[in-house]
């Protein structure tokens, strides 16, 4: 599959909607493995990850999951493809930064994504819209059961799955959740939420993980060890916490509507005639305000689709997005203005913010707020 035809369409995760927890957008779920008798990616010598590549690659291509995939060295794409890969979180920033004896493999609905060589000889993905882990575990699991009968993982019968990093030791499983939080944010409850979370032992990152800042209210949610628990468990007290905490966004959004509809409405009328009208914007004000127009749609200002269309403007928006549309490289001033122009091109059809709407029973909020995500 070429590059173009990958990244042509949204991916399936891209356009499920809001489902039963409109708060959370999508969820992933991450395996890593090493192959046996052959050094991790890190100390492994040029032709010693050449080996490594030469036999993990047609294993992951002939897997029934994958096939028509798109599968390509890292060192064949331009830095530009593979920032757009990064945007759509298929591969990681580490991975985008190394070349020969690297390689990706993507589903062409793009709910799988294998990353060879990254960290870890296999980085394995899968992600789902809305709180789907155990779907999302469910699918992974059986394509890394398929690729141990052609492949010989790393594992120690105690340590269970040997790993690079000591944190993914054990099970190998990163599970996590992309939550878009604006309620918390505008109530001022973020921080308190956040708080909590980790004292239960998860990770709250940014929008593209560690290290990374939350940008457009969007959080990543995620477990931090793996070693000693099964992958059933780590699962379920993580999508336990996450539903906690989209109910306490829910929550959050009906006391603001009740308490300061005012306010709601004026930041949600705001960011649509920002982004209708501005003719220069950059990424993070862009985010910012496709994040209160997101929230208008779950609200009853816009159409429910709304939200669907700010999902796929959050992607196209980013800068090797933006680059690979305009089909050169483009300064920051160029970026800003065309960036303008696509969210104006796709916003043309929505009416002004209907105020009335936001008192309507089409909200899909929970009575039973829960201040602490650990009491579950």
């Amino acid at each position: 599959m070429r590059f173009n035809t990958l990244i042509k369409h949204p991916a399936d995760w891209m356009t499920g909607g809001q489902g039963e927890h409109g708060a959370v957008i999508t969820s992933r779920i991450r395996l890593a493995r090493n192959l046996r008798r052959h050094p991790f990616p890190g100390w492994a010598k040029r032709d010693q990850r050449a080996a490594a590549l030469d036999l993990m690659r047609p294993a992951v291509e002939a897997l029934p999951a994958m096939k028509g995939a798109f599968s390509h060295e890292l060192g064949d794409l331009t830095s530009v493809q593979k920032q757009v890969l990064v945007e759509r979180h298929l591969i990681s920033r580490e991975h985008a930064a190394r070349g020969d004896g690297s390689a990706a493999v993507i589903e062409r609905r793009q709910t799988f994504s294998l990353m060879l060589n990254e960290e870890d000889h296999l980085r394995m993905q899968a992600i789902r819209p809305g709180l789907q882990l155990t779907a999302a575990f469910s699918a992974l699991s059986e394509l890394d059961t398929n690729l141990e009968e052609s492949l010989e993982f790393a594992f120690d019968p105690t340590l269970g799955y040997l790993t690079t990093c000591p944190t993914n030791l054990g099970t190998g499983l990163r599970a996590s959740a992309m939550l878009h939080l604006p309620g918390l944010v505008l109530s001022d409850q973020i921080g308190q939420v956040l708080q909590a979370v980790n004292k239960i032992g998860l990770a709250v990152r940014g929008l593209y993980g560690e290290g990374t800042e939350s940008l457009g209210n969007l959080y990543q949610i995620s477990n931090q060890s793996t070693l000693g628990e099964s992958e059933e468990t780590i699962i379920r007290r993580l999508e336990r916490v996450i539903s906690q905490v989209a109910n306490h966004e829910q929550n959050a959004r009906e006391k603001l509507l009740e308490d300061d509809p005012e306010m709601v409405s004026d930041k949600i009328g705001r960011a649509y005639g920002v982004l209708r009208y501005a003719h220069i914007i950059d990424s993070k004000e862009a985010l910012n305000h496709l994040s209160l127009l997101r929230l208008g749609g779950t609200l009853g200002y816009f159409p429910t689709k709304t939200v669907m269309l700010c999902d796929s403007l959050l992607m196209d928006i980013q800068p090797a997005h933006l680059q690979l549309h305009s089909g050169r490289k483009l300064s920051p001033e160029e970026r800003d203005s065309i960036r303008a122009e696509i969210v104006r091109s796709r916003l043309q059809s929505l009416e002004t913010p209907d105020n009335r709407m936001s008192s309507n029973d089409d909200k899909n909020f929970s009575d039973t707020p829960n201040p602490n995500p650990g009491d579950a």
